[in-house]
């Protein structure tokens, strides 16, 4: 069975993947910023002593037992943040399945950070999923909640259902005519969060952003999941048709989707900034049927094997970023002619 970042869910010509995440803290227990060391430690082994009893194949982690290749495969997953995992004190705990589409980060801004992912756009069920798992986990811990207020946060912004729901898109044809920062200014006018592949302070790349609610006060979990819902449909809607206005021109196009595959089959060296870019291209032209070399699952292993830790994964070892940029060369073209 692949994992969920290898597979191709619900319109995935548009939708890369789809996540909810739940914030929750402890009752008893301080926020993190107040929390002392010996506080965290002893939510760690709370969480460990109920991991069994969550189920879903969960295992409990430690941060400063995981090295630092591994770490960062985790975050060009999307399973952790950065700031989770780069922490100077190197503390924290994670519980992850081996499916790796649930993960919950202990003691990063909140006390947990409850994470489900999938491929493609499927909100739904990834709620129910949530739900599923939050009620174990809270049937178990006390968590901090408020009759007024909802569940407790460290972040003001959180406060609420705690919920934020994301959508990973691929907006190349929108980017292409132009429209993007037209159409990137009305979703932030509808109460929506528009950022960078790896959520808050991230920069844009590869034509890629993530799509995420504002609001989690004075709002229902079924509220938040059917705006955002709304206004991903709208983005497919108006992305497909920049497609199609791309398609007119069918050379053009053609030309530039196999410039960028001729480059990835041919190029001696290629940088993850690079690669990125390129598969982009690649990826729209493989969607939209004019490259018949590739298909989805080769596309998604190009995307994931290119970045730098799980590059290094992949081959098995620790290499300097230059031999990594001849060793990506190699395993691009390896992909693409596996049968």
């Amino acid at each position: 069975m692949l994992n969920w970042y290898l597979q191709n869910g619900k319109e995935a010509d548009v939708v890369v993947s789809s996540r909810i995440r739940l914030a929750r803290n402890l009752a008893n227990f301080p926020f993190i910023t107040k929390l002392d060391k010996n506080g965290k430690q002893k939510i760690e082994e709370a969480i460990k002593e109920i991991t069994p009893a969550i189920g879903y194949g969960i295992k409990f982690v430690k941060i400063k037992d995981i090295d630092d290749i591994t770490k960062m495969a985790l975050v060009e997953k999307h399973l952790v943040s950065p700031n989770f995992v780069l922490n100077k004190e190197n503390t924290g705990a994670m519980l992850i399945n081996d499916e790796e589409n649930i993960s919950i980060m202990i003691n990063e801004e909140d006390h947990l950070r409850i994470q489900v992912m999938t491929a493609g756009f499927d909100l739904e069920n990834l709620m129910k999923l949530s739900i599923e798992l939050d009620e174990k986990v809270g049937n178990i811990c006390n968590y901090a909640y408020d009759e007024n207020y909802g569940f407790l946060t460290a972040c003001p912004t959180n406060v609420g259902t705690a919920l934020r729901a994301s959508v990973m898109v691929h907006l190349p044809g929108l980017a292409r005519t132009g429209n993007i920062v037209k159409i990137l200014e009305v979703i932030n006018s509808f109460g929506m969060n528009i950022r960078g592949i790896y959520g808050e302070g991230s920069k844009q790349g590869g034509d890629m952003y993530q799509v995420s609610n504002k609001q989690a006060l004075g709002i229902s979990e079924g509220e938040i999941i059917k705006n955002l819902k709304l206004i991903i449909e709208k983005i497919i809607e108006q992305e497909r048709l920049a497609r199609k206005i791309l398609a007119k021109d069918s050379i053009e196009l053609e030309d530039r989707v196999y410039r960028a595959y001729g480059i990835l089959t041919n190029a001696k060296k290629i940088s993850s900034e690079e690669a990125r870019d390129l598969l982009s291209e690649i990826k729209l032209g493989t969607d939209l049927g004019i490259i018949k070399e590739l298909n989805d699952l080769k596309v998604k292993k190009l995307e994931l094997y290119t970045k730098p830790a799980n590059l290094q994964k992949y081959v098995g070892k620790q290499i300097e970023s230059y031999e990594r940029d001849i060793t990506r060369a190699q395993i691009i073209k390896e992909i693409i002619k596996e049968k």
